[in-house]
């Protein structure tokens, strides 16, 4: 059914690669999210929650760049775990914080070096970005969007692309500085995953049509990436996942596996995908004199 829409939809649909590192720990944490270009001049759109954490990794990393500066000016004595210990308390470390960040916007260009910046809505979660100055693009397409979304019915199927299992071991930790870093060896690409969903209900805020649901849900590295339609066509844009509570819950239900009994509880939930509606892109790209294309 989507074969074909895949296809056409891969060319300027992207990643964009995240490692992180939390306190006190060597293990480099790979991530994923996806972006999707609107025009041949550069511009590509994902959602805010994307662009908010690549937005804080200045902040992120000099702030662990301080703290390297202050805990190496302690000194080794016997009050070094004491103040070591102050130190931690004052910059707010503990286990799970992250200290280390860094992005790589893939398929965009050949080139070494890729400037950006981006406009964030000011209500829902969506941003653009304008990657300047290059040249050698690697995309080889661009967004069509539906012209006409009062074809977006429930009982209407579409599908999402995106990069949810992010697989790139282009990274590493390098113990000599204290950082991570991207490097020229290892694996440098994770495949695209799609995932199709029938249309169950429209979102609606303030009178306003702001999304669309979807039965199925969009997976974690997906954000960002377009919702289209058999014949390729932007519909929205995967941007979060709603869990609907079922009420079937199983409290010490008596099961029986392989002739012996054992309880279980169970209490599931309906997974759904949540898209930003395909007016909000459009309306938020004229809003910046944005070309785009629709059909």
């Amino acid at each position: 059914m989507f074969v074909n829409a895949i296809e056409g939809v891969s060319k300027f649909t992207k990643p964009v690669y995240t490692i992180t590192r939390n306190y006190n720990e060597t293990t480099v944490n790979p991530g994923a999210a996806t972006f999707f270009f609107v025009n041949e001049e550069g511009v590509a759109i994902t959602c805010k929650h994307v662009i908010d954490l690549i937005g804080n990794r200045i902040a992120i990393n000099n702030r662990y760049e301080q703290f390297k500066t202050e805990r190496n000016a302690i000194g080794k004595n016997n009050k070094y775990n004491q103040r070591l210990k102050a130190l931690e308390e004052s910059y707010k470390y503990k286990e799970g914080v992250i200290v280390q960040l860094l992005e790589l916007f893939v398929g965009v260009t050949s080139e070494a070096t890729l400037k950006y910046r981006w406009i964030n809505h000011p209500k829902h979660d969506v941003s653009i970005i304008i990657f300047e100055d290059f040249k050698n693009p690697l995309y080889q397409s661009h967004a069509r969007f539906v012209k006409d979304s009062s074809t977006l019915k429930q009982g209407k199927f579409l599908c999402r692309l995106g990069f949810p299992f992010p697989e790139f071991t282009n990274f590493q930790y390098n113990a000599n500085t204290d950082n991570i870093e991207w490097i020229k060896t290892g694996r440098v690409e994770s495949p695209r995953f799609p995932i199709e969903g029938m249309l169950t209900r429209h979102i609606i805020r303030d009178d306003e049509m702001v999304g669309i649901e979807l039965s199925t849900p969009g997976l974690r590295g997906q954000s960002g990436g377009p919702l289209f339609n058999t014949k390729g066509l932007v519909c929205g844009m995967q941007a979060g996942t709603n869990h609907l509570h079922l009420g079937f819950d199983m409290i010490g239900f008596e099961h029986k596996v392989n002739g012996r009994s054992i309880k279980i509880n169970n209490q599931p939930f309906l997974h759904v995908g949540h898209c930003v509606h395909v007016d909000i892109i459009k309306k938020f790209l004229k809003e910046n004199n944005v070309k785009f294309y629709e059909e």
